[in-house]
Order: C-alpha cells, then sequence, then structure tokens
C-alpha cells in the first residue's frame, strides 16, 4: 500500500496509534525523500483553516499583510497528512474536493490555479459514514478519500502487539531517562495482557515513560503497576476465595516492603502488625528477604 499514490484514510479510536502508521506510510513511499506536512485540522480557527491549507495572497484579509503559502504547496511532491479531517468546515471540505479532484490549489484571494504534486492521507477516529449521514461530512469527499482505508483495531483486540509496544518504548524511554530497565516481570506483563487499554497505545506509552523514570530495577515489579492494572487482572482471577487473599495479601505487602525499601519495622507499623507477623507472612507468600 505504502508504494502506492492513492489517497488512504486512516481510522480508529484514540490513542492507537493511527499517526503513526500515517508516519510509516509516507517513510515507505516512493515520497519518502519529499516533504511531509502534518495538519491538526481541529487545531487550526474555522476561519484560518483554508488560509492555512491553501495559502493566501497578500490583502486576501483583514491581517492578510503578506502572500503566504499554504500546507498543499509546502508538500508538493510528498505528502500531506490531514489529522482529525471531520473537524475541516464544510467550505472547506468542498475547497478540498476540488483540490483531489483538479490536483490543483488556489489560494485564498486568487483566481490563479497552482499544480500541486501531493499524496493526501487522512486520518479520523470518528465514524465518516455517520458523519454523511448527519451531513457533517460532504459524502463525495468521503468517497474521495477513501480509496485505500486502512483501520486501526484498538489495542484490546490485538493484545499480542503488547510484548513489542513494551519493548519498543522501553527502549525509547531508557535512552531519554539514562535507564536500563530491561523489561516487565512476568507477573506485570501478565497485567499488561490483562488490561483493556481503554486509551489504547498512547496510555501504554504514557505508562512506560512514567515506569521507567520511576524505576529502581531492571525489572519493572508488579508493585509498580497502578491500581487500575492489577485491579483488572485481579477480576480476571478464578479459583477460591483464600487463594485469591493470598494474592491481594502478597502484592500489597510487597508493595509496602517495596515503599519502605524492605524496611520490615515500618513495613509492620504501617500494615498495623507485629514484625513477627509480618516475617511469618513473607516467608508464607514468597516475598523473599528483605532488609532489616
Amino acid at each position: 500500500m505504502a508504494p502506492q499514490d492513492s489517497t488512504v484514510l486512516i481510522t480508529g479510536e484514540t490513542g492507537t496509534g493511527k499517526e503513526l502508521v500515517a508516519l510509516e506510510i509516507h517513510r515507505r513511499s516512493l515520497r519518502s525523500a519529499h516533504p511531509l506536512c502534518i495538519v491538526n485540522c481541529a487545531a487550526i480557527p474555522s476561519e484560518l483553516i483554508e488560509s492555512e491549507l491553501f495559502g493566501h495572497e497578500r490583502g486576501a484579509f483583514t491581517s492578510a499583510y503578506r502572500k503566504a503559502i499554504g500546507k498543499f504547496e509546502m508538500a508538493h511532491g510528498g505528502t500531506i497528512l490531514l489529522d482529525e479531517i471531520t473537524a475541516l468546515p464544510l467550505e472547506a471540505q468542498s475547497r478540498l474536493l476540488r483540490v483531489l479532484q483538479e490536483r490543483s490549489i488556489q489560494r485564498v484571494g486568487s483566481t490563479k490555479a497552482i499544480p500541486v504534486d501531493v499524496r493526501v492521507v487522512a486520518i479520523t477516529n470518528i465514524d465518516l459514514k455517520t458523519a454523511v449521514s448527519q451531513s457533517r461530512f460532504r459524502e463525495d469527499l468521503y468517497y474521495r478519500l477513501n480509496v485505500l482505508p486502512i483501520e486501526v483495531p484498538p489495542l484490546r483486540e490485538r493484545k499480542e502487539d503488547i510484548p513489542l509496544l513494551v519493548k519498543h518504548f522501553l527502549d525509547r524511554f531508557n535512552k531519554k531517562a539514562g535507564k536500563h530497565v530491561e523489561g516487565l516481570s512476568p507477573e506485570a506483563l501478565k497485567c499488561f495482557m490483562a488490561y483493556d487499554w481503554p486509551g489504547n497505545v498512547r496510555e501504554l506509552e504514557n505508562l512506560l515513560e512514567r515506569l521507567v523514570v520511576l524505576a529502581e530495577r531492571s525489572l519493572i515489579p508488579q508493585e509498580s503497576l497502578p491500581v487500575d492494572i492489577l485491579s483488572e487482572e485481579v477480576f480476571q482471577m478464578r479459583g477460591p476465595l483464600k487463594k485469591a487473599v493470598q494474592k491481594f495479601e502478597q502484592r500489597y505487602i510487597g508493595a509496602i516492603l517495596e515503599k519502605t525499601r524492605g524496611n520490615r519495622g515500618k513495613t509492620a507499623d504501617l500494615l498495623g502488625i507485629h514484625r513477627s507477623t509480618l516475617a511469618d507472612k513473607i516467608q508464607q507468600l514468597g516475598l523473599g528477604e528483605s532488609n532489616a
């Protein structure tokens, strides 16, 4: 798909990595040596969007003191990435349709057609068919964009990617933080695999950055994970209540020991139990040796 020159429409939930897919399409395309211009359509005021995309001539509007070229001209020979395409006002959608049809643009305030050789990659987290039915998006533009559709599935539907994503982000954040975190403990990885990741890849990325910054070991332990991720794995547990209680005690006491850096006296005080009881629990739960 990447070497082709057709328009691409990338859809999927927020945080699934749609922009990464778009960047990879450009990187692998025959246009990779030429510009890639990224436009977040939702971040530009509606009254400025046409000027941003197509440029303007001097005097085209009150604050147009000089001529300016737009993103389509900047991307000539390369790729333009239109993120949150549904945020485009209907009038701008009409002009974009004309650009896709005629392969030329007109700057705001001009009637001169300027040829542009640009591949368009559009991104949205909104169902465009629904937007069309609600008259919020032009049907003819939808069909023009939907030449090569790509739907990026949510992370909960592709959990086999989690170990690879973890390795990718750990490598990145180790370099950024000057750390040497090798990975997740088996227990922590199990929690990652059980969790549904409502924020998708972006949530995974942000969590791993925090875990790397705070990490004190080569493997990130289960006790370092936030409670919502731990809870997900607890809800998926099966078996007798006694086993579930034991699991909880193992995690909870392990987390307190981690917090006190293995100080049993402080840990016992925080738990509200006698130090000898804590010693018995550590032995029963297989929490290993801790500092006195």
